[in-house]
């Protein structure tokens, strides 16, 4: 894996969902890493007002706690929202200082994510997930082989939980990211 920035990534990456109930989600953010982490905030279905009242809900947690906060969407919506970069296909550069994340879950993305120049590529799903039942995932083999063609760092997503760090790095993973295994443990 070659480094085409210098910007500093994190490792730990919360991705938000509308099945994590607000309180639970804010409580969540609270505990990540301070300084270390981040957040992917999706929330593609909730109405735009609650959505954006959300987020900077979730933006003065992050603020607070030095946590880079990315926003699903387009370069433009996550510069207007003053957010640290932005998740999605959108291949327009929105500054140089926002960060640029894709998702992949086969090679053909994984060479789009490239070719836009994207900043950090979140490859899934790894294991099971709650959030797509019955989705075929790439088991352990499968990520490992696409991981180490990336020519960018490469964040392991779905089913993936705090226990299943030590393996990620062998499998070629700059980091890990969860719904689940940050939010439920958020609870504990």
């Amino acid at each position: 894996m070659q480094r085409r920035h210098r910007k500093k990534l994190p490792m730990i990456w919360l991705m938000t969902d509308e099945r994590v109930g607000e309180a639970d989600l804010l409580a969540a953010v609270a505990k990540l890493p301070r300084g270390k982490a981040g957040i992917i905030f999706r929330h593609y279905r909730t109405a735009a007002k609650e959505r954006r009242t959300l987020f900077d809900r979730v933006a003065r947690i992050a603020g607070k706690r030095r946590l880079a906060l990315m926003l699903g969407g387009t370069a433009a919506q996550a510069q207007a929202w003053r957010a640290d970069g932005w998740h999605g296909v959108d291949r327009r550069r929105g500054g140089k200082t926002l960060i640029h994340s894709m998702p992949a879950h086969n090679g053909r993305e994984m060479a789009a994510a490239s070719r836009c120049g994207a900043d950090l590529l979140f490859l899934s799903p790894l294991f099971p997930t709650r959030s797509h039942p019955g989705a075929p995932m790439l088991g352990r083999v499968r990520f490992a082989a696409l991981a180490r063609l990336a020519d960018m760092p490469v964040i392991a997503l779905g089913g993936v939980r705090p226990a299943h760090r030590p393996m990620l790095k062998g499998l070629g993973a700059s980091g890990w990211a969860a719904i689940d295994g940050l939010s439920v443990q958020a609870r504990q």
